[in-house]
């Protein structure tokens, strides 16, 4: 589950500006028997905002270890497992031997109870393709239905029809500290309530990669953890020491980018990311971006002397929607894009992950190069959803 997306899919992109090396994939597993002797293609399983601030204090150890005398990650895991489910991919195709129409479980991941009503929030990469899903709790299996699914953050929202749920106590990403303790939970190769121990080892990591619908997933902030992370951990929870939910497990981090095994290197989606995503796909069914309605090709230094441009790297504009923030801000075609915000710009990479680490509302401070005028324009980010 770091940075190794698998469960259906095999499609790596390297990190962009994360300073991570190596591949990247998703953390789910592909039973591809099925479809490789059908002749279909499994659903893929691969694959958030600022940069957190550290936070006065750290309350790592709120849970009660001495009335027991339990560890840390024992305390963790009585409280914190019952919330994570392992989930089973299914898919439909006709048996080219028999004739039949036949479904079978082409791959597994995990989830996390976040509402004691039913709602479990997983990775996209996990269900992305299935005709059919279902979670087990505990020593129960039940069908599982989509609420909503946003490929672009690779999160989505499942409902069981149960109530009484053990949802886990929902902490924050943004007080993180280097070095604090995390659990990971979830099932890894199909071994479902699987625990891991390690600490977090960086954040505000960064990855792309491309989804089973061939759309750019952007995962920013990702939490980096040495808590061992598999195929099939995908979706499941990383926790504090006191077993509140920071991250969603999503990618590991391997040597070759084609081996899904554990290199020590895991990365999470930050829980308040991935819960205002879960609440938008709850709520509305789709989750909202921000938005500055551009259209834009990379610079390198061989196109600026092919178009003789003034500037070896950036993001040359060609469209500017209509009714856009980025006219309301007076950007126009044939501008060149350097930086947003705090972000330099030196590819179309760039500009998605610097309007992805805003919110919707935010302005934005936009530098172009216009002829020989370099100028600094204002946006507010509009939201994709009210495209």
């Amino acid at each position: 589950m770091a940075s190794t997306r698998e469960r259906s899919g095999r499609s790596c992109l390297g990190v962009v500006a994360g300073g991570v090396l190596g591949g990247l994939l998703g953390a789910a597993v592909t039973a591809g028997a099925f479809w490789a002797l059908w002749g279909g293609a499994p659903a893929t399983e691969q694959p958030a905002e600022q940069t957190p601030e550290p936070a006065e204090q750290c309350e790592c150890y709120d849970i009660e270890l001495a009335e027991e005398d339990l560890t840390y990650a024992e305390a963790v895991a009585l409280k914190a497992m019952p919330s994570v489910v392992s989930i089973a991919v299914e898919q439909t195709g006709v048996n080219p031997f028999t004739g039949r129409t036949e479904t079978q479980v082409v791959g597994n991941g995990s989830g996390v109870i976040i509402r004691e009503n039913g709602y479990i929030l997983t990775n996209d990469h996990v269900i992305a393709g299935a005709d059919g899903i279902t979670v087990t709790m505990g020593v129960e299996s039940v069908s599982a239905t989509l609420v909503g699914r946003d490929p672009s953050s690779d999160l989505a929202v499942l409902k069981v029809d149960r109530t009484g749920l053990p949802a886990i106590e929902i902490g924050s990403s943004a007080g993180l500290r280097v070095g604090q303790p995390v659990v990971a939970i979830g099932s890894p190769f199909g071994l479902d309530q699987s625990v891991t121990t390690g600490i977090v080892s960086a954040l505000g990591r960064t990855s792309f990669m491309e989804s089973a619908e061939a759309l750019l997933t952007a995962y920013t902030s990702l939490i980096q953890t040495d808590a061992a992370i598999n195929p099939g951990n995908s979706g499941g929870a990383l926790t504090d020491a006191a077993g509140r939910l920071v991250g969603i497990n999503t990618l590991i981090q391997t040597g070759s980018g084609g081996v899904a095994q554990s290199a020590g290197v895991g990365f999470a989606i930050p829980v308040d990311y991935a819960i205002a995503i879960a609440d938008d796909l709850i709520e509305f069914g789709r989750a909202e971006h921000p938005y500055l309605g551009i259209s834009s090709m990379t610079i390198n230094s061989r196109v600026a002397e092919l178009y003789e441009l003034p500037v070896d790297a950036g993001a040359l504009i060609d469209v500017v929607s209509s009714g856009s923030p980025a006219e309301a801000a007076g950007i126009e075609p044939g501008d060149i894009v350097t930086s947003i915000g705090d972000t330099p710009v030196a590819s179309v990479e760039d500009v998605f992950l610097a309007i992805r680490s805003h919110r919707v509302g935010d302005r934005v401070d936009v530098v172009i190069v216009r002829g020989d005028a370099q100028l600094t324009l204002e946006a507010t980010l509009g939201s994709d959803g009210a495209r």
